[in-house]
């Protein structure tokens, strides 16, 4: 059946994935979220006045480092031994945007990496900048994009010219 779901047996039972008859491919996810804040949290992050120091590069690290780590975080998720992992980050209209690129060549994908970075990410930010600004919101932190695997090229809505 398509659409079973991959990490429960047939008895209903939670498993972790056989990957191990897969074949190795290049794989990559971009996956993207935002924090929105204040005109004065995002004004000290931007000029670098946080008095806990670079927001942004910390968070840079930090998303980076949690991409390593999302096999220990997340149930059933494999640990990966990951190419690369980018953060980038993107001033919005009253917000950050975080975007997060993982690449690997193995048998499985690095989607949660991808999503996993850009999450600790945004946690970051929030706990750096929250004596500025308590009332912060994450939100929007999803998948935009993946290429490789059995599944092949996938696109979010908005997001199909993207080139990876």
């Amino acid at each position: 059946m398509a659409d079973r779901l991959t990490h429960i047996d047939e008895a209903g039972n939670a498993r972790m994935v056989d990957v191990g008859g897969k074949v190795p491919a290049r794989r990559v996810a971009v996956a993207s979220g935002t924090i929105a804040m204040s005109d004065r949290a995002l004004q000290a992050i931007r000029e670098g006045s946080v008095k806990k120091g670079d927001v942004l590069a910390t968070a840079r690290i930090a998303g980076i480092m949690a991409a390593k780590k999302t096999g220990e975080l997340v149930p059933l998720c494999h640990p990966l031994p990951i190419d690369a992992v980018n953060v980038e980050f993107a001033f919005e209209n009253a917000a950050i945007t975080a975007t997060a690129t993982a690449s690997i060549e193995a048998k499985t994908g690095v989607e949660m990496e991808a999503i996993t970075a850009v999450s600790v990410a945004l946690i970051t930010i929030y706990d750096m900048a929250k004596a500025l600004d308590k009332g912060m919101v994450i939100g929007g932190i999803r998948l935009i994009a993946k290429d490789g695997g059995k599944s092949g090229r996938w696109r979010a809505e908005g997001h199909e010219d993207l080139t990876l």
